[in-house]
């Protein structure tokens, strides 16, 4: 046990950042924090983010190569006959989001792993117990925990219609005398919490085996589900060798196939790279010209460009594959050795990113889709609608093979420069994931500004119209205006700090070992850096949520 550890972490709230916080002062490295933090952001999220759901933890050990563990969700249905497939859906349509139309209920679930990815995660790279990483979140259910401001205003387009219609589901995401949350309210969930300590006790199987994996797949047999107990019981955690790509003299590992995220991510962090121009990114304010030296500065030109052949191509080819491993390291080679020529032409997550003072690195980006609606019964555990989401599924509901794993936006990366710095970052967002994390990433690495200013500075995001034609949405910038009316296309101002382009989570280990945190002012995130005798704090004065700053000790 190492008597000086630091570590900075980033989380979503209050209640996640205490159990980082509570699990270093006994001594635990970043991993520890990490996936405690995310343990408890699962449990305290409600319509946000749950334990019934996925996630992927990217770790960069402080000697080794870096990994991602494989938590996603994957396609129900084993041993059931072609008649249960296409059905136990209800449409859900809401004005969240612009608009969402999408598809809920028990038939809406795919086969979780988020917890199961977590253990993984702590067998391999933690230092202490399993129960250590479990019990805080088990004690926020049971004590209470104040509602988040996302969470809140979720609830409030879709606490009615998508959480209303389960039992199980409306005891979770209102007051017992079912009055809706509103942020800073106390929530509990006493089922969960039970749940929780024999998670902590018996490992996260137990959501898996016995009395809670029947419950689970008995209700999911009586309501049109799909999740069987051979696919409780087929179920794996994947770990992965990530994509590693270089960047402004940082290495950058990122999310590999079979994510969707994550190699578009790899691709426009390829076409950065080779970006070369006179002028930084951003405008007004940043502070980015002259960070570097000329030429070696991607535009806004440059970043739009990206966006528009990527997710264009994403669009129209690669996300009607039905072979996401092969096709992702397809389109990778092909950018590789061709660039953009190469290329023929959602959802709430929640993310976490810790580093220590040793070098360890490690960012955990979780999601339970919108949600199914619906409960484990007993438990007080909501479950995913990963199979209800229609960006991820462009092929038609159930139109996977059981076993197979879903797409996924999410894209957790870890990344080291040459003189020490050691990097974890990631974003919820949808679709916006991916080109936030290559904005700040550009900004941080490409120009070297400091990691608030970089996850503060103004975003924009390319879309694609009905007809196929490019729509930049943007924050208010005068800089990306030019460019987008250079360019020819239209746009959209969404105004200052939307939270519709994601909120970035980062720690960094800067070159010389000193610990920052950083977290994105339009998400309820804490961002802070912590360790015997060091405490520090940083954020946007534009946040929604106060940051958190206590003091703790290593034994």
């Amino acid at each position: 046990m190492n008597g000086s550890r630091q570590v900075a972490l980033a989380a979503t709230g209050p209640a996640s950042l205490g159990a980082g916080q509570q699990v270093v002062a006994e001594g635990g490295n970043a991993v520890d924090a990490a996936i405690a933090a995310a343990i408890t952001t699962m449990s305290s999220e409600p319509g946000i983010v749950s334990a019934g759901g996925a996630a992927f933890v990217a770790i960069w050990p402080v000697s080794g190569e870096p990994v991602v563990v494989d938590g996603n969700v994957v396609m129900p249905g084993r041993g059931l006959g072609r008649e249960a497939f296409g059905g136990g859906v209800r449409e859900v349509v809401t004005d969240y989001g612009g608009g969402v139309t999408l598809y809920a209920g028990h038939g809406s679930v795919a086969v979780p792993g988020a917890l199961a990815a977590c253990e993984v995660a702590m067998q391999r790279y933690g230092s202490r117990p399993w129960a250590s990483v479990v019990e805080p979140a088990a004690a926020v259910c049971r004590d209470g925990y104040p509602v988040g401001g996302a969470a809140a205003r979720y609830l409030g387009f879709v606490g009615d219609s998508l959480f209303g219609v389960d039992a199980g589901a409306r005891a979770v995401t209102r007051h017992e005398d079912g009055t809706p949350y509103v942020a800073g309210d106390l929530a509990r969930n006493p089922l969960l919490a039970d749940v929780l300590d024999r998670v902590a006790r018996d490992g996260a199987e137990v959501l898996t085996t016995g009395e809670i994996g029947r419950a689970l797949v008995d209700d999911m047999r009586a309501h049109g589900g799909l999740v069987t107990e051979a696919d409780l019981t087929a179920y794996e955690v994947v770990v992965r060798e990530p994509v590693r790509r270089t960047l402004g003299g940082w290495d950058v590992a990122v999310n590999p196939p079979p994510s969707v995220g994550g190699p578009m991510l790899a691709v426009m962090l390829t076409e950065l790279e080779r970006a070369s121009r006179s002028h930084p990114i951003g405008g007004k304010g940043t502070g980015y010209a002259g960070d570097r030296a000329a030429g070696d500065s991607p535009t806004w030109d440059d970043i739009l460009r990206i966006q528009r052949a990527v997710l264009g191509y994403r669009r129209d080819v690669h996300d009607l594959s039905r072979d996401l491993d092969r096709d992702g390291w397809a389109v990778l080679e092909a950018v590789d050795r061709h660039g953009l020529a190469g290329l023929p032409t959602s959802s709430s997550t929640a993310h976490v990113s810790a580093v220590d003072s040793d070098g360890l690195a490690c960012a955990v980006t979780m999601s339970a889709g919108y949600g199914a609606g619906v409960t484990i019964p007993g438990t007080g555990l909501l479950l995913n609608n990963a199979l209800g989401e229609p960006e991820l599924n462009r092929l038609g509901l159930h139109s996977l093979t059981p076993g197979t794993r879903l797409a996924s936006n999410m894209a957790p990366t870890v990344a080291r420069s040459g003189d020490g710095g050691v990097l974890a970052i990631g974003s919820p967002g949808a679709d916006r994931i991916t080109t936030a994390l290559m904005q700040v990433l550009a900004q941080l690495c490409c120009h070297g500004v400091d990691l608030d200013t970089a996850i503060a500075a103004p975003r924009a995001h390319v879309r694609f119209d009905d007809a196929g034609e490019p729509v930049v949405e943007h924050e208010a910038d005068p800089a990306i205006t030019a460019a987008v009316e250079k360019l020819g296309w239209r746009g959209h101002d969404h105004g200052e700090l939307s939270m519709y382009f994601g909120g970035v989570g980062a720690a960094l280990r800067e070159g010389d070992g000193a610990p920052t945190g950083g977290g994105a002012p339009t998400r309820d995130g804490e961002h802070t850096a912590y360790g015997p005798g060091v405490l520090r704090a940083a954020g946007d004065p534009r946040r929604e949520a106060a940051v958190g700053v206590s003091s703790a000790g290593v034994p």
